[in-house]
């Protein structure tokens, strides 16, 4: 019986929410996301309609949305998004069940997308592009974080070099930038998320190839063209 890329992708997720609604928040404000939110403010407009593709359990979101942005999260989980709905309460962040590479908005609606280790869950990352140019208003932004190689994303895809369908696209960030700029995103900005033994290195110093190399974890910000 065939796999279905989004079905397993949905039970998988299924089955990570209680381990990941654990630990989300302390991602956010103390880990490996926490500079994420920041990053992407500075491009930001007051009250910007802000569309989090892969949205997990909300954290993200409602802390945008508590920042006075209008936030719709996307995520394939019911398990992630009844966490989000609960989280949600009484803030503006509002939430759909829907494949980021299929997405049910209307074009142009919003300012800017935020998408967080998600494009390398769905089959076809260049599909979510498209559908990120299709939703985003033009001049809008697009902030995409990418695994980097020290995260050691291929635990997830290892089981391919069996010959076996892995529900995860591991891409690596000098790979998505040039899927991303061929195709019309214009980066603007970016940023590097490090283990700490990384961290110790002057690694400002390095080549754009080598600081990618050491990346737990890639920040691109784009510019919709």
């Amino acid at each position: 019986m065939e796999i279905k890329w989004v079905d397993e992708a949905e039970k998988q997720w299924d089955n990570r929410a209680d381990s990941w609604h654990s630990s989300s928040r302390a991602m956010w404000e103390t880990g490996s996301r926490k500079e994420i939110i920041p990053f992407l403010k500075k491009y930001l407009p007051e009250g910007a309609a802000l569309c989090d593709l892969g949205c997990g359990d909300g954290y993200a979101s409602i802390k945008l949305a508590k920042m006075g942005h209008h936030v719709t999260g996307v995520d394939l989980s019911e398990q992630m998004l009844e966490k989000a709905s609960t989280q949600a309460v009484g803030t503006s962040a509002q939430f759909i069940k829907a494949d980021i590479s299929q997405l049910p908005l209307a074009p142009n609606s919003f300012d800017a997308v935020l998408a967080i280790n998600s494009l390398e869950w769905t089959e076809s990352p260049f599909n979510v592009l498209l559908e990120i140019k299709r939703i985003v208003k033009k001049d809008g932004f697009a902030c995409i974080a990418i695994l980097g190689p020290t995260a050691m994303p291929r635990i997830n895809s290892f089981r391919r070099l069996y010959g076996e369908k892995v529900i995860c696209n591991t891409m690596m960030p000098w790979e998505f930038e040039k899927l991303a700029v061929e195709n019309s995103f214009v980066k603007i900005a970016e940023m590097g998320v490090y283990k700490r033994e990384a961290e110790k290195l002057p690694v400002e110093n390095l080549p754009l190839e080598l600081r990618q190399s050491l990346s737990f974890m890639w920040v691109f910000m784009f510019k919709i063209s």
